[in-house]
């Protein structure tokens, strides 16, 4: 690449990828609780949803929250602050962690703009911790913070060849996220090597009074944490059995005309976990992989729970200018009071008009809820990834990770996400589904 419009897409992805960075409080020696901490004073970008009690805004990329402030910063804001992280800015993102329109686009919000993977001009990014991966992937800072639903550590990750981990629902808590849905939200680590990223993850995860999930992971009821610098070992998948769910793999691409390059990188790479000691178990299928690409039951559970859980967020703020206490509040405010700078109509509100459809819509208390939340867990457990585990005795799935993120989120299980390559010169640009950037094309992760 040319070493201009090299430092001209590096430039101008790192404008976008992080809201207005300010100081954050001064910190009392009480503050920092570990000043031999390995993250103390290294330098953290988190994503715009995640509160903090400074001068940093927290509106998920929407101007309906600007201004407004928390009464507290977030557990995991708080957590890193005590192990004497530095914390840079609010990382930009897909505004809504992408649960607003049919068609904008991954990294875009009224609040950040558009941001811009650095890999190609005008390079779809992914979401919807955008900015965190772009950030990552530039050295803005050590590591970052995504949030994650269904994919949005994942794929930014991915897309900008970092490493992303998605930990377990619960391990770390969701306090003062703005959230899409208590089942399925999660916040982690996103940064350019596991160990970096393990750093990280060693020093957020833990039980939270305030998020009653972290009080159900098992670990998180002793004093002690898994070690997870301590698994970052090359020796760690000796013995390992790693499975290959052949049908999930026909499924994409079956449907998606951009995967052959990200299968045929993912094939050919099995052979280096073989050597590092693992046994590579094919076709240990999803039983109900077919049925739950025809399912809706996760779109059912997610726009129930975003009622409910965005409702309680709204309810704890201390400062709320534009009065937002209700989902009805956000669509009010982006169609009516400001569309122009939210850019509606042309770009949509078709996710919270389905929610609050008068026949359809429904929150989480309702008893159409119930059904769909179980067919969701369904295709998580037996129907899918916890099934294969246990079917086939194994220690972890392994999939290309454009096709793993949704086996893993309605069942709240863990994934990581590591860079494998890139799309060779010869690949065609296939633009995003809004035309307005390069989702696949060559040098793009």
């Amino acid at each position: 690449m040319h070493w201009k419009l090299q430092r001209h897409l590096m430039l101008s992805a790192a404008r976008a990828a992080c809201e207005g960075a300010l100081p954050h409080p001064r910190l009392t020696p009480e503050d920092v609780t570990d000043t031999n901490s390995p993250l103390h004073g290294v330098p953290i970008l988190i994503k715009n949803n995640i509160a903090t009690l400074d001068k940093m805004n927290n509106t998920a990329g929407s101007l309906a929250l600007l201004g407004a402030r928390p009464p507290r910063d977030a557990f995991v804001a708080s957590k890193l602050r005590k192990a004497g992280a530095i914390l840079l800015g609010k990382a930009n993102l897909s505004q809504w962690a992408n649960f607003r329109s049919s068609n904008s686009s991954s990294g875009w919000s009224a609040h950040g703009g558009q941001v811009f993977g650095p890999f190609i001009r005008n390079q779809d990014p992914s979401g919807s911790s955008s900015g965190s991966g772009v950030a990552a992937t530039l050295g803005l800072a050590a590591a970052c913070l995504g949030t994650e639903t269904d994919g949005s550590i994942l794929m930014p990750s991915q897309r900008n060849n970092i490493v992303g981990i998605k930990p377990t629902v619960g391990l770390t808590s969701r306090d003062l996220v703005i959230p899409i849905s208590e089942h399925q939200d999660t916040i982690g680590p996103m940064a350019r090597t596991v160990r970096d990223a393990a750093y990280v993850l060693q020093a957020i995860a833990g039980p939270d009074p305030n998020d009653n999930y972290t009080s159900a992971i098992p670990t998180n009821s002793i004093p002690l944490l898994p070690d997870y610098l301590g698994a970052c070992d090359s020796d760690s998948l000796n013995g390992a059995r790693l499975g290959i769910p052949n049908n999930v793999i026909d499924l994409f691409l079956e449907f998606a005309n951009t995967t052959q390059p990200e299968v045929s990188a993912f094939l050919s790479v099995l052979p280096i976990l073989t050597r590092a000691g693992a046994t590579i178990v094919q076709n240990t299928n999803f039983s109900n992989a077919t049925e739950w690409a025809q399912s809706s039951s996760e779109s059912t559970v997610l726009k129930a729970d975003f009622i409910t859980n965005l409702a309680s967020y709204l309810s704890k703020l201390t400062v709320n200018p534009n009065n937002i206490t209700s989902l009805a509040d956000v669509s009010r405010f982006t169609k009516i009071i400001s569309p122009e700078k939210e850019e509606f109509p042309d770009r949509n509100t078709q996710t919270w008009d389905e929610a609050l459809d008068a026949t359809t819509g429904f929150n989480n208390s309702d008893a159409r809820f119930f059904p769909a939340l179980q067919e969701n867990i369904f295709y998580g457990t037996e129907g899918g990834l916890l099934g294969a585990l246990e079917r086939h005795g194994l220690d972890a799935v392994i999939l290309p990770s454009s096709f793993s993120p949704p086996f893993a989120a309605g069942v709240g299980a863990p994934a990581v996400t590591v860079p494998l390559g890139f799309y060779g010169d010869g690949e065609a640009v296939v633009m995003n589904p809004r035309g307005d950037l390069v989702d696949t094309g060559p040098g793009v992760p």
